[in-house]
């Protein structure tokens, strides 16, 4: 997809390009991808040619970098030197040309810098009492033993918690179903691979998701009309937006804010999801790291009583390592792609240095790149201790280490949002139920835009006595 829109073009390099995989390897990568994974093929090709290789696929050139040595220039160069080409050009009809993808670079960034704002901690603090009335709501209808589908638990209670602190009460009281309804539409005919590749071709697919950003549009213009005609303000993502300014003072328009609202709930629901997800199921299948936070939370009990502040969530160290190792093992996306616009140099550990040329797809395989066994010992163990004062696996391996939340020019702005009303959740779980994982440990459903748990989380629970 990425290739549709490609330049050819002959550079001129100073520096040898990387070795190519091209003709009848091409065969032996093909099958590998499709029997054993990405992680295999990435693999394969790392062991023969090394940390920088780049496989012909029919005349689209990508270049695999691997390990934090080669990653600088991918995280932390400029958007004229790489950027993300066409790849998210299908999000545009998704949310409006008025917004990220859909608009010029600077324009973008202004766009970014209010999500950044919007997320300090100072406006952090203000989620917390909304997210725990919502997660102890939600907990509180649930009996005192019985057995749940965890994964849809957690994405329905993510549901309610976006609405609650994203959106606004409008929808959270009185259109919740609808709205949910409608996005799921957007995002679903929008992930559609038809749509993906051909975003504005007329079929069904584009046709459903163009009407469901209509009638979305349509419920959120009103919202927004009604607030700012009455002045009325809320402490919501929304209402942050709707306040936001250009530096040239201008005022975001409500096509924008619309825009801007849907792109971080799409953006946010997927990785969340998928996020809580994986870390409630490696903590139900590692007893030892269970009891480590049970522990921890009787400390912050005592030290805080009941009521969970922003302060005690970020004293959840043990929690956090818990949360971190679960997305290094199951990270959100297997791979990130950038399009190299100006040739570049890149040198690996072992002293070798290759130029990228202008045309070529670099690739950043996340999924691989966080079990390399030089930066992180036993990678296929569930170990958040290496994330642990002594040892700090990530950082003594280098600056792009760890790359779950991406990293550098490119970093989620929204990490911090992400880990606390994880922490909220899972913190809440542990404190007042017993939980077992009654179905086998869940593959990775890779047909999705996150990688999420195969099927079903089954879990048994058994409320504690107070």
């Amino acid at each position: 997809m990425i290739g549709r829109h490609r330049t050819v073009v002959n550079p001129v390099c100073n520096r040898p390009p990387p070795p190519v995989v091209t003709g009848a390897s091409l065969i032996g990568i093909f099958h590998t991808f499709l029997t054993k994974g990405m992680r295999a093929m990435i693999h394969d090709q790392y062991t023969q040619l090394g940390s920088v290789f780049t496989i012909n696929f029919f005349g689209l050139r990508v270049t695999f970098l691997i390990g934090p040595e080669v990653l600088g220039h991918f995280y932390q160069g400029l958007e004229s030197q790489i950027s993300s080409g066409d790849v998210l050009k299908f999000t545009v009809p998704m949310f409006g040309k008025e917004v990220i993808y859909g608009v010029d670079i600077a324009t973008r960034n202004e766009q970014t810098r209010f999500y950044v704002d919007a997320l300090k901690p100072s406006n952090l603090r203000s989620h917390v009492g909304p997210m725990l009335q919502e997660v102890e709501d939600y907990f509180s209808k649930w009996e005192q033993h019985g057995t749940v589908d965890l994964k849809g638990e957690l994405a329905q209670l993510l549901m309610l918690i976006s609405s609650r602190c994203l959106i606004g009460r409008e929808v959270r009281e009185k259109m919740l179903k609808e709205f949910y309804t409608l996005f799921h539409q957007l995002s679903d005919n929008g992930l559609c691979l038809t749509s993906v590749l051909f975003p504005y071709a007329p079929t069904l697919a584009n046709y459903r998701r163009d009407r469901a950003h209509a009638k979305l549009s349509e419920m959120l213009i009103k919202i927004v009309r009604s607030r700012r005609s009455s002045n009325q303000a809320e402490r919501d993502m929304l209402q942050n937006l709707i306040d936001s300014k250009y530096r040239d003072n201008r005022s975001t328009t409500e096509a924008e804010v619309i825009g801007l609202i849907l792109n971080l709930i799409f953006a946010g629901t997927h990785t969340s999801s998928a996020a809580s997800a994986w870390t409630a199921v490696c903590l139900l299948s590692h007893e030892r790291f269970m009891r480590a936070i049970r522990d921890e939370q009787k400390q912050i009990i005592q030290k805080y009583g009941d009521h969970i502040n922003y302060n005690a969530l970020m004293e959840m160290e043990t929690l956090q390592r818990c949360i971190k190792e679960a997305l290094r093992v199951h990270p959100p996306a297997a791979a990130s792609f950038r399009k190299v616009h100006k040739n570049f140099i890149v040198q690996t550990k072992e002293g070798d240095e290759y130029e990228i040329p202008r045309g070529h797809i670099i690739a950043s395989p996340i999924e691989f790149n966080s079990n390399i066994p030089h930066i992180y010992k036993d990678p296929d163990v569930y170990d958040p201790d290496r994330f642990g004062p002594g040892r700090e696996e990530d950082k003594v391996g280098g600056k792009y280490s760890y790359t779950a939340f991406s990293a550098g020019r490119h970093a989620c702005v929204g990490e911090a949002y992400a880990y606390m009303q994880i922490k909220i959740i899972l913190s809440h779980l542990l404190r007042n139920f017993d939980l077992k994982l009654v179905s086998p440990y869940p593959k990775t459903d890779r047909s999705k835009l996150a990688l999420e748990p195969k099927g079903k989380i089954m879990v048994r629970y058994k409320r504690l006595a107070a």
